[in-house]
C-alpha cells in the first residue's frame, strides 16, 4: 500500500515532482508551508508530495508510538550502523521507491524527480539515493546523517547512483543531529563519488531563509539541466 500523502501542484499538468520526507514525530504537513517560499516564478509546474511516515514505537522516546521512518535505538552518533534500525530503513526505502514508481505512472520519470528529506527523512533520502538504479534529478539531505557505516554504504552503492547531484545542509548548532555527524556523512558520500553541494548555517535543528535561498538556486540548476 502507498503511504498517505499531502500534495500540492504549483501549476497544471506538472512534469516534475519534489518528494519530501519529514523528520521524526512530524508528518507530511510539516514542510508543506515552505512551498511558496521556495518556488520561483520561472520554474516549470511541480507536484510536491509530502508522505506521512508510518506510526511505530521509537526506542529513544520510551517506546512511544509516533510517525517515524525507522526506530532509533540510541542517542549516540558514534555508531551510526547500530543507532538506526536497518530493517526499518529498508522498509522506508521501499515505500519511497513505491512513491517514485507512482510518479512514473503519472508521467513523471525518475530523471524529473527530486527527493528531499529532513533529519530522519534525510537519512532515508541518502539510503534511497545510494541504491538507485535509475538516477533521480537530485537528492536533498537536510540536517541529517547517513544511517550506516562507510563500508555498508559502499556495499549498497549502485554503479549509476553517484551520478545524482546531492545538496546537503546542516546547522552548526544542531543539538539533535550534531554537525559533526552531518559533516562525516557528507565526506562519506563524496568518497563514494557523489558531487555534494555542502552548506553550513548558524542555526539549530531547523531550516533557515538563507538555506531555502541556496536550495532554490540549486534546484533551479537541476530543473534547467534534466531532460
Amino acid at each position: 500500500m502507498l503511504l498517505d500523502t499531502v500534495e500540492h501542484e504549483t501549476g497544471t499538468n506538472p512534469q516534475w515532482t519534489v518528494l519530501w520526507l519529514h523528520g521524526l514525530g512530524a508528518d507530511g504537513n510539516d514542510f508543506a508551508p515552505i512551498v511558496p517560499e521556495l518556488v520561483r516564478r520561472d520554474w516549470p509546474a511541480l507536484r510536491f508530495v509530502f508522505p506521512h511516515a508510518p506510526v511505530r514505537p521509537v526506542t529513544i522516546n520510551g517506546g512511544m508510538r509516533m510517525r517515524a521512518w525507522y526506530d532509533i535505538t540510541s542517542f549516540e552518533f558514534g555508531d551510526l550502523a547500530q543507532r538506526a534500525d536497518r530493517a526499518g530503513v529498508a522498509e522506508s526505502v521501499a515505500q519511497v521507491e513505491a512513491l517514485i514508481a507512482r510518479e512514473g505512472e503519472l508521467g513523471v520519470p525518475p530523471k524529473r524527480v527530486l527527493l528531499v528529506g529532513f533529519s530522519q527523512g534525510g537519512a532515508v533520502t541518502l539510503s534511497t539515493g545510494l541504491a538507485r538504479k535509475s538516477p533521480l534529478a537530485g537528492l536533498i539531505a537536510l540536517s541529517t546523517y547517513l544511517p550506516m557505516t562507510a563500508e555498508q554504504a559502499q556495499a549498497a552503492l549502485h554503479p549509476e547512483a553517484n551520478s545524482q547531484p546531492l545538496f546537503m545542509a546542516h546547522g552548526l548548532f544542531d543539538p539533535v543531529v550534531p554537525a559533526a555527524a552531518g559533516d562525516a556523512s557528507m565526506k562519506t558520500m563524496r568518497a563514494l563519488g557523489f558531487g555534494v553541494d555542502w552548506h553550513h548555517y548558524p542555526m539549530q535543528h531547523q531550516v533557515c531563509g538563507e538555506e531555502i535561498a541556496d536550495l532554490a538556486d540549486w534546484m533551479t540548476a537541476r530543473l534547467a539541466t534534466a531532460g
